[in-house]
């Protein structure tokens, strides 16, 4: 039996405590909460349904785990609406405006250099 059906099959939650299912072997009726928002739709305040798991050699455990919500107690996405939008736009500003020169780079600012990159490396910006 491989890794992926004898560690992450558990229908019943004996093991995990919720449903577990290898990767891509989810059952139908659930989705991630990207899958979700595909299809317009948001978890509403539901708990986690199921999970998926599948070994990753990036993360310390040696799992990658996604939640699972159930698609028939989905609610639809909130419209926007002109404030939200308006505080969106506002913090994306926030994200182009350089604390150092004040101007609006037109790209959001790196958050490793704190500034944008004329003012992160003056000396190549003169010479070219």
């Amino acid at each position: 039996m491989s890794y992926a059906f004898g560690k992450c099959y558990d229908p019943n939650g004996a093991r995990h405590g919720i449903p577990t299912f290898p990767w891509k072997y989810a059952p139908d009726g659930y989705a991630t909460r990207r899958q979700l928002r595909a299809r317009g739709l948001r978890p509403g305040g539901q708990p986690v349904a199921a999970q998926v798991m599948r070994r990753s050699r990036r993360r310390k455990s040696g799992v990658s785990v996604a939640y699972l919500y159930r698609i028939d107690r989905a609610k639809p996405v909130r419209p926007m609406t002109p404030g939200r939008h308006a505080a969106l736009a506002k913090a994306m500003l926030a994200r182009r405006t350089c604390p150092n020169c004040r101007t609006d780079a037109g790209y959001c600012i790196p958050p490793t250099l704190g500034m944008c990159v004329p003012c992160a490396y003056p000396e190549e910006q003169r010479a070219a």
